[in-house]
């Protein structure tokens, strides 16, 4: 990425990547590297930015469908769940030590901001 010269890090969620997210964010901060991931964790680990649906709404939801099935539903008769609601927390100590001043607006719009 250095070499490369990137301006920002788009963190992929994944099981591996989400059980670093305390690494991840070590090294942004450590090469100065600005990134958006899509949990909560990441930014209470330091990380800049989340933007994405709620973990626990997540694994609630999926609790309800596991109750539906052993009630007896079929799987193939359930419809798909997308997230309807997204959030946006920002770690302004991370802002500041990346050099980056985030708008009053965008500040203004976060469900929640870590200071």
């Amino acid at each position: 990425m250095e070499q490369s010269r990137a301006g920002g890090l788009v963190i992929a969620s994944d099981a591996f990547l989400n059980s670093r997210s305390q690494q991840l964010a070590e090294l942004t901060i450590k090469h100065t590297l600005p990134a958006i991931y899509q949990y909560r964790k990441f930014v209470a680990a330091g990380g800049l930015l989340s933007y994405g649906g709620s973990i626990t709404d997540v694994y609630r939801e999926a609790g309800v469908y596991v109750a539906r099935v052993l009630k007896g539903e079929k799987p193939a008769d359930m419809r798909v769940q997308q997230a309807t609601k997204v959030e946006l927390i920002i770690n302004l100590k991370t802002a500041k030590a990346l050099g980056i001043n985030v708008p009053l607006d965008i500040l203004g719009r976060a469900d929640e901001v870590i200071e």
